[in-house]
């Protein structure tokens, strides 16, 4: 009786699902883009269109899973702009705020999700911190590796960059396990996914960085 509670709650619930990017097409392929691509796959899968422009976004929606797709086209450092405005008009709470993007700090094929914690030095994460006036957000933090160069210039160029061949033969299990676990996480709650995608190999493809 429990468990049916609490998939019904889980089926009411409504989320807001943002991946993190940049607009122009100059930057469509680019490491820092990755959220961006992961939403588009899960779009995909819910036969979802995330074309109309709304809250300074390209955004989306699933009546059926009570799910808002937002991918917001301030540009990273202003993204958190666009999703407050989308909390202030769904009345979505931080909380149910889901928000998919590259991390530097994860060799490439490996993802971690995590709810709260600092920005670690992305601008879209910290300027959602700042916009929302809090970090209780949960994280999908998709991992790109780290330029084999030290420095911010470096940093810069290397998440503007596009991916090697190396890199790209590996995406599509990226994009694909990264939208397996956010259905996942619609399905069976979010400390579920974790559990199956907060470890080695869980994406499926050999880490690189």
């Amino acid at each position: 009786m429990q468990e049916n509670t609490n998939q019904e709650r889980r089926d009411k619930e409504e989320h807001l699902i943002v991946g993190l990017g940049n607009p122009e097409s100059e930057y469509s392929d680019t490491r820092h883009n990755m959220g961006f691509a992961c939403v588009r796959e899960l779009a995909r899968r819910l036969g979802v269109s995330v074309e109309k422009k709304r809250w300074q976004s390209l955004v989306g929606r699933s009546e059926e899973r009570g799910v808002w797709l937002v991918m917001p086209q301030t540009y990273m450092n202003l993204s958190g702009q666009a999703v407050a405005k989308a909390l202030r008009d769904t009345g979505l709470t931080a909380r149910q705020t889901w928000v998919v993007y590259d991390e530097l700090d994860l060799p490439l094929c490996r993802m971690r999700i995590k709810v709260g914690g600092s920005g670690a030095g992305h601008n879209g994460v910290l300027s959602l911190i700042e916009s929302l006036g809090t970090d209780e957000f949960v994280r999908f933090r998709v991992g790109i590796g780290k330029p084999a160069r030290k420095g911010s210039d470096s940093g810069v160029r290397y998440v503007l960059g596009r991916f090697t061949k190396a890199e790209a033969e590996r995406l599509p299990k990226i994009v694909g396990g990264v939208a397996d676990a956010l259905e996942l996480a619609l399905e069976a709650g979010v400390e579920r996914a974790m559990d199956r995608y907060n470890r080695p190999g869980a994406l499926g493809c050999q880490e690189l960085g």
